[in-house]
């Protein structure tokens, strides 16, 4: 959407009212003509008049010869029409129409029987057809003026209403996440936060979003989803750093187990972390409650384990409440920033994923780097009760199974 500057907006608010009717439609035709694309919509929002008016003035002053030494001849002053001539004001010439408009978009009829829109989308058009067969006549352009004078604008769903009663500590347990990780900061330890992105089929498959491109030549991909024998899914587990803005994604193209999870997250040491956190003896992950690092998964337990032994870090972690893991920070911090960059942008190869996550950068300095899992991790693997008894795993008093963690055992391998 264009934005006029201060100065062009002073100068046509003092100029306007010194003009008569023809003489601004031209002179806006000639602002329209040196502002460019975008022009007659900025004009149109800042002084009220009608685009097609504008768009007029501009073939007008297209055709006129340009003379700078030109003068006006004498009948071109005086007014132009007379006192009160012109388009009447909508609600003149339709009395009622706001009202009626307002009925249809209003939320309290959602749900009503007796809206006539209930069960259609509320366009532009379909509002003015409503209208329309209401004995009203107005342009779909004009439902839009309306509506935006009358405080309305697209609005898209929000994810806020949680499935279910929400746990009775949801909020004491995040305090006790934001406590600890701004502890384990403060000593200089490393936090992340940590979650499996969407998996994503690999191959000239249609990706959400758009890019520009010459009109009429969008970028073809295939017309189904199913996934392409030997190119298949894509499983990115990301890990945030939430001290350094910094991500790291693991791009596998096995199953995404726990096994999966706490390989990528001894990767992301290996690579970044002792490098950012050196001499440090813990680490704190927050992650969700489900999934392949779920609070109830044995095998995560176990795979912290091999983790905790092989790094010698003491690994504590903290799962959010159910039905909280949009709270997760990975997910604002760093998958959405992802889905920005690659959006419209067909994912056709592992090089092409890796890339495009790599270059992931916003203006707050986040930085991103990937890599490739070729490993097959197996599904279903069970973990012994005895198992599960040599871990070295001590619980938080609060919320012992959302709150614990893990250190370096001798006995167990």
């Amino acid at each position: 959407m264009r934005e006029l500057d201060e100065t062009t907006k002073n100068r046509i608010a003092k100029t306007i009212p010194m003009l008569a009717e023809n003489q601004r439609r031209k002179f806006l035709g000639i602002e329209a003509l040196a502002l460019g694309r975008g022009g007659i919509e900025a004009l149109s929002r800042l002084t009220g008049a009608a685009r097609s008016t504008i768009a007029l003035g501009m073939k007008e002053a297209s055709e006129t010869e340009a003379d700078p030494k030109a003068r006006t001849s004498s009948s071109g002053i005086g007014r132009i029409r007379a006192e009160g001539a012109g388009r009447k004001p909508i609600e003149e010439s339709n009395p009622g129409v706001t009202k009626a408009l307002e009925a249809l978009v209003c939320g309290s009829t959602i749900g009503n029987p007796e809206n006539p829109l209930c069960w259609t989308t509320k366009s532009l058009r379909n509002l003015q057809a409503e209208l329309k067969n209401q004995g009203f006549k107005i342009s779909h352009v004009k439902v839009g003026e309306l509506l935006e004078g009358m405080g309305y604008s697209l609005q898209l769903n929000q994810k806020a209403l949680q499935v279910g009663e929400a746990h009775v500590d949801r909020d004491a347990q995040f305090e006790h996440i934001n406590a600890k990780a701004k502890a384990f900061m403060e000593e200089g330890l490393p936090v992340i936060s940590v979650d499996t992105k969407k998996k994503e089929n690999i191959g000239n498959f249609k990706n959400n979003g758009g890019e520009y491109a010459p009109k009429g030549n969008p970028t073809a991909v295939l017309n189904h989803d199913f996934p392409i024998l030997g190119l298949g899914k894509a499983s990115p587990y990301g890990i945030y750093d939430v001290r350094e803005n910094e991500g790291y994604v693991n791009v596998g193209i096995s199953s995404d187990t726990a096994e999966f999870a706490a390989r990528s997250i001894r990767t992301w040491w290996d690579e970044m972390g002792c490098l950012r956190y050196p001499g440090a003896t813990k680490l704190y992950i927050t992650a969700d409650g489900g999934g392949s690092n779920g609070s109830r998964n044995k095998l995560w337990k176990k795979s912290l384990q091999l983790l905790s032994n092989e790094t010698g870090l003491e690994i504590h972690v903290s799962h959010f409440p159910p039905g909280t893991s949009k709270w997760n920070q990975i997910e604002h911090r760093l998958f959405s920033h992802i889905s920005k960059n690659w959006r419209g942008r067909p994912l056709v190869s592992l090089a092409v994923i890796v890339s495009l996550i790599g270059s992931t950068t916003t203006k707050k300095g986040l930085r991103v780097r990937c890599g490739i899992d070729t490993n097959e991790y197996e599904k279903g693997i069970r973990v012994s009760k005895k198992e599960l008894e040599e871990l070295n795993i001590s619980r938080h008093e609060f919320h012992g199974e959302w709150n614990y963690w893990v250190s370096p055992s001798e006995t167990f391998a």
